[in-house]
C-alpha cells in the first residue's frame, strides 16, 4: 500500500473532493464552488490528488474535468481487507463481553 494515497487522503479538503468525484467527473470550477473554496486551493489539491495518481484529468474542449483513478482505491480496499478479519473477531469479543455484563448486571437487580 502507497502512504502517498493515505496522504493525500488526510487533508479535509481533498477528501471532500474524492468525495464529490464519487458522483462523475467535475471541473476545478465547480469543484471550487461546491466546497466554497478558491479556483487556486482547488487547483493545488487537484495537483495533490493527481500525483498520488487518485484522480486523471480528462480534457474535453476547453475544459479540464478531474475524475477518479479506481485502482488506488481497489488497492486501498484489498489492504484494508487484512485487517477486516482481526477488527470483527475484535468487535465479536466486545460483544460478547457487553452482553455478559449485561446479563449480570439485570441477574443482580
Amino acid at each position: 500500500m502507497d502512504m502517498t494515497t493515505f496522504s493525500a487522503l488526510a487533508e479535509p479538503n481533498r477528501l471532500r473532493i474524492v468525495e464529490l468525484l464519487l458522483d462523475g467527473p467535475m471541473s476545478v470550477g465547480d469543484i471550487a464552488l461546491r466546497l466554497d473554496l478558491r479556483q487556486p486551493q482547488a487547483s493545488k489539491h487537484l495537483r495533490t490528488l493527481l500525483e498520488a495518481d487518485l484522480v486523471e484529468v480528462e480534457a474535453i474542449a476547453n475544459r479540464r474535468n478531474y475524475k477518479l483513478r479506481l485502482e488506488p482505491f481497489q488497492e486501498m480496499d484489498a489492504w484494508l481487507d487484512t485487517y477486516r478479519g482481526t477488527w470483527n473477531e475484535q468487535f465479536d469479543k466486545l460483544e460478547t463481553y457487553l452482553h455478559k455484563l449485561h446479563s449480570k448486571k439485570n441477574n443482580s437487580n
